[in-house]
Formats: structure tokens, sequence, C-alpha cells
């Protein structure tokens, strides 16, 4: 009988059942974690290419924005800069003579006009002066008139033979001599009279009067330096601003046309609403001096302007902003600065098209303020254009338009541009290479 052997099954080590169980576990976390990786993946990526999430982001919708007509119109070109306001004229009084002060004949803040009496110096001992001298020509008068008898007499004698040649000469150069004294005595009478003026110390200019320097009973002498008291023209009043070297063509080519028209504005007066803008411009002026030299320190040239100053709203020392006018831009495309969007490309706007769609529009900006910016190429009268809301648009993008009663920064009239005033630094440049 054959014997049948039947091996007996392998069974794992109880060492190596563990290690399998561990492996099993690493690698079902191993796909959940790619699992749920994958899901969010697809969670992130979906809705930016899907139309629920174009949608989720609003780039489907319609986006409200608020539009403004560009506006055809003439606009007035302005350079700003920061201006001191200096008197037209300005004199220190001081005594032309020595001696005590017996009268002031004029209040602290007067206005005077050229000749009148402000002061007057003891003239006594200038009175005496003037009295000799007077005296000293009445004698050389009466000196004179006797020697010119004397010669008539060694004329005659002399034409007789009675007396010789050489004493009528004589007694000519005497009448010759006696004649000069009277002259000489004549100009010290002009000197003493003179003299005896300055101690009546009148205006030399018309303007107003600051505060007294020297009171009356003290000795003023022609020496002192802060003198009697400083007179000032405030009517009318000069304004001194400056200008980067760059506006010097225009202001010239604005000099060579008339004398260009400027405005005195508050230093740093906020801009505010038309209704106010009259009561903003302090005086309006006329440009007289441009300087005749560049500062090499800081790159500027001097202006010097002339205000009528009626209501003494500009003051000697005080700083104002100035508004110099240079040109008018006419029939100039303007829109409101808002609407005016930079890019790598350049300046740029949306117009709106027909079925409320916007079109992104290459523009060229030729000068901008605060009120305007006048675009010389690239847009055409009465399109409408973006002002609030450009910022979330695309080419070919849909809006929807806003109230019209609502749209900021429509186009200023002439008369609101002229009156409202920015910085120099900050708004009202022209921008360079643009008509």
């Amino acid at each position: 009988m054959n014997e049948i052997l039947v091996e007996p099954r392998t069974r794992p080590s109880v060492r190596e059942a563990p290690i399998r169980t561990v492996t099993r576990r690493r690698a079902v976390a191993g796909l959940l974690a790619l699992l749920v990786l994958a899901v969010i993946v697809y969670a992130v990526v979906r809705p930016a290419a899907t139309p629920t999430g174009r949608a989720r982001n609003g780039a489907g919708q319609p986006i409200p924005v608020l539009v403004a007509a560009a506006q055809q119109q003439d606009v007035p070109i302005y350079l700003d800069g920061l201006g001191t306001v200096v008197a037209y004229n300005t004199v220190t009084v001081r005594p032309m003579i020595d001696g005590p002060l017996t009268e002031v004949d004029f209040r602290e803040g007067q206005d005077v006009r050229v000749g009148d009496v402000l002061a007057r110096i003891d003239p006594r001992p200038y009175q005496a002066t003037l009295d000799q001298a007077v005296a000293k020509k009445a004698q050389d008068e009466a000196s004179l008139a006797n020697a010119k008898l004397d010669l008539a007499r060694y004329v005659k004698l002399a034409a007789t033979a009675y007396t010789s040649a050489q004493t009528a000469d004589t007694q000519r150069a005497t009448v010759a001599q006696d004649e000069a004294q009277v002259k000489q005595d004549q100009a010290s009478i002009d000197s003493a009279r003179t003299q005896l003026s300055y101690t009546t110390i009148v205006a030399p200019i018309n303007g107003r009067t600051g505060i007294r320097q020297v009171d009356v009973g003290n000795i003023v002498h022609t020496t002192d330096s802060n003198g009697l008291v400083v007179i000032a023209t405030l009517q009318p009043i000069s304004v001194i601003f400056t200008l980067p070297q760059q506006d010097l063509p225009q202001v010239t080519a604005a000099m060579q046309a008339a004398k260009p028209e400027v405005l005195a504005m508050p230093q740093g007066d906020p801009q505010g609403d038309a209704q106010d803008a009259t009561a903003r411009v302090l005086d309006t002026g006329r440009l007289e001096v441009v300087d005749n030299q560049v500062d090499p320190a800081t790159g500027t040239i001097k202006l010097k302007a002339t205000f009528p100053n009626p209501k003494l709203a500009l003051w000697p020392g005080g700083f104002i902003d100035v508004r110099l006018h240079v040109r008018t831009e006419r029939n100039a495309i303007t829109v409101p600065p808002v609407a005016i969007q930079r890019g790598p490309a350049g300046d740029y706007v949306y117009v709106l098209d027909a079925g409320d769609t916007v079109s992104r529009r290459t523009v060229t900006v030729g000068h901008e303020d605060l009120q305007a910016s006048i675009v010389t190429d690239g847009l055409k009268p009465s399109e409408q254009v973006v002002v609030d809301g450009a910022s979330r648009l695309t080419d070919k993008a849909h809006v929807t338009v806003g109230d019209q009663n609502a749209t900021p920064g429509t186009a200023p009239t002439a008369e609101q541009h002229r009156r409202t005033p920015e910085s120099a630094t900050r708004q009202g440049r022209h921008r360079p290479g643009a008509s």
C-alpha cells in the first residue's frame, strides 16, 4: 500500500501579519489623500472655467457704471504757482538833517498822498543859517555896485589919458570878482533854504503809513536805520511768483500777444463748487514783468504781476496761489478727469456703445487739471465715457448705466475754470508733447 504524503500548510509567522496590515492602511490613506487633493483642485479650477463660476465672479453680469458726455468748448489754460505779495512802492521815511523832532502829523495806518506833512524838526538853526546867507549876499551886492561905478570912472579917465589903462583893467577884474562872490552867496542861500525845507518831512509817495518808529521830542539823525515810518503803496499792489523754466515758452508767447491775466487765490484754498467760485478770487491783475534770467539753483523763472487791489484783499508779505492765463484752447473736447484711465500702453477711456456694452479706447490727453481733461485724439464730442466703475470693466463688457443726475465731474464752463484754484505742483500742467 502506497503512502500518501501530505505537505503541511505554511502558516504566516506571528511577526509578518501586523506588517502587512500597516502597509495596507498606508496605501488606503495615500489613496484617500490623493482623492481629497483632486477634489480641491477640481473645486478651484472648475468655477473659473464654467459659466457658473463666471457668474459667481460677476464677469457674466452687467456692471453698474456712471457715464458723462464728452463736451466741446473753449477751455482756458492756466499755469499755477505760489506767490508773495509785495507793495507796489515802499519807502522808509528818514530825516535829511539832524535835530529834535517837534511834531508828528500823521496817524499810524493812515493813507497819505505825496506832499502830506508827516513830521517837523526844529527849524530855528537852519533859519538862522539862511538869514546869514541872505545878509552876506546883500553885503556883496553893495560892494559889486560900488566896484561897477569905479570901473565906469576909470574907463573915462583912461580914454582921456588921465589914468593908465592898467588901473581900468584892475578895476574891471575887481568887478568880476564881486560878481562871482554874489553868485556864491546865492548858492549859499539856496543850500540854506534846502536845509530849512528838510525840517518839514513830507510823504514822498502815495500809500499807507506803518507803525511810527520815533516819538516827538527825540533827536533824529540822518544815520538812523529805522527812520520815522515806512510808507507802502497798496493800491495798486504787486505779486512776485515763480514758475518752472519749462513753462517759459508758454509765458513768453502769452506776453507777446498781450499782458496775460493773472488770478490771485487764497493759499491752499480747497476746491469748492461753482456757486462760491467768485468769493475765492481775491483779485484779478496783469502780468507785468518776466525776469531776465532763470534761477540756476531752483530751475525757476521769477515773474511779477500787478493787481488793483480795490478791497485791500492782498497785503504785503502774504502768500497766495497765483494762476496765470497763458492761452485758451478753442473747441476742445473735454471729459471729467476721472474718466481717464492709465495703462502700460498709455491713456484710455471706456466708451459706451450700443447694446449697453463698452469699448476700450486709447486717447491722447493734451492738458488736465481738477476740472477737465482735454482729449486731443481718440474721442468725438457727445460720446459717452465711463466716469465711475471703470476699474471693473474689460473690453466689450456689458454694463448698466446709473442715474445721469449722479454723474460726477462734468466739464466746467470757462468762467468756473477761470475761478477755480489748484496747486502749481499738483494740477494745471500742460503735458509735454501735446498740442
